[in-house]
């Protein structure tokens, strides 16, 4: 963490804090637009953005240790925004040379369309035919409930090429998901697109990647609260005319819980780091399981009242569960990985 990324990490913990309690959260996240509008604007305006692109393109980041400083305070605060799509979106562009200050001001807002029904997680076996036109469907857009343009893969001439559409010129159902926060189908037919990127096999899978290692990030902050929150609990909560964090039992829980977290944040700085798939996927596989272990554990160390809506762990440990399951969960990322040994 240099000096910068502190600076940012800092600044945004503040915003989120003064923003996004969870009684607000709760208020936006599950109802359209799933997301708030003005507190879009006030990350916009902090120059979040910015923490995705490189100097080079006119950014202050775009490094794996600058999505580490972002993600991990929204993780922290459970923040809603549509930021994960433009954090995948925002090298595309980049190297197709487009003119990002639309999305670094937050004016416009991208997301990445790639999966499909028959084709979860994998680009390269998607159907939706370019040309002139696109036709075909796209699901599970993050970040396109909120969208004003989708940056969507599809093949032609054998190749995987990348476009842009505008959200205005396809059709457009916007979701809550059940952890909060909002995603889109995208349903394309003879729909006008402009090629960005001819031949986008590698720049597709670095920006999936870039996504993957951010819910990496994103999973440790929230991580790291669920733990300090238990914590707190079991320091405070009495049973037996003693606070319950004093048996023995329950300690050895919670060392456990700090160990796996300490585990997934290490292998999530290595992947930050190294900013390859195979490491990349290895985080997200470890990530994945340890976040499950520390949502559940959470609420069993609590009891009942850990499951409860107006109780804030309930609505993080959900999250938690879900970001396993966003771009290839621990299954997927495990096989990828044991198939380059096979």
């Amino acid at each position: 963490m240099t000096d910068d990324r502190r600076m940012l990490a800092d600044s945004l913990s503040k915003l989120l804090g003064d923003r996004y309690g969870i009684e607000h959260r709760t208020s936006v996240a599950y109802d359209p637009p799933f997301h708030d509008i003005e507190g879009w604007k006030a990350l916009a305006e902090l120059g979040i953005l910015y923490a995705f692109v490189s100097e080079d393109a006119g950014g202050m980041g775009g490094g794996g240790f600058d999505l580490l400083a972002v993600f991990e305070q929204l993780g922290a605060a459970l923040c809603p925004e549509p930021l994960l799509g433009v954090a995948m979106a925002a090298p595309l562009l980049a190297e197709a040379g487009e003119d990002l200050e639309p999305l670094l001001s937050g004016e416009a807002i991208y997301a990445l369309a790639v999966d499909e029904p028959e084709a979860p997680w994998d680009a390269e076996a998607g159907t939706t035919e370019g040309g002139d036109t696109l036709t075909g469907r796209k699901t599970a857009v993050y970040g396109g409930n909120a969208a004003t343009h989708f940056l969507v893969s599809a093949r032609r001439e054998g190749k995987l090429v990348f476009y842009v559409v505008k959200a205005e010129d396809a059709a457009v159902t916007p979701w809550g998901m059940i952890d909060g926060g909002g995603a889109a189908e995208l349903m394309l037919d003879g729909t006008a697109a402009r090629c960005l990127l001819p031949d986008a096999g590698p720049a597709i899978e670095h920006a999936l990647d870039r996504g993957r290692l951010a819910l990496c990030a994103e999973a440790v902050g929230a991580m790291d609260w669920c733990y300090a929150t238990t914590l707190d609990y079991l320091n405070s909560r009495k049973q037996f005319g003693r606070e319950i964090g004093k048996f023995q039992a329950l300690q050895h829980r919670m060392v456990e819980m700090k160990t796996a977290i300490e585990q997934a944040r290490s292998i999530t700085i290595a992947a930050a780091d190294r900013m390859d798939w195979r490491s990349v996927a290895m985080a997200k596989s470890l990530v994945g399981r340890v976040a499950r272990k520390v949502s559940e554990e959470s609420i069993q160390l609590h009891g009942g009242i850990g499951m409860t809506w107006e109780y804030p762990l309930s609505h993080y440990a959900k999250r938690l569960v879900m970001l396993d399951a966003q771009l290839g969960d621990a299954d997927f990322h495990t096989a990828r990985v044991a198939a380059t040994y096979t």
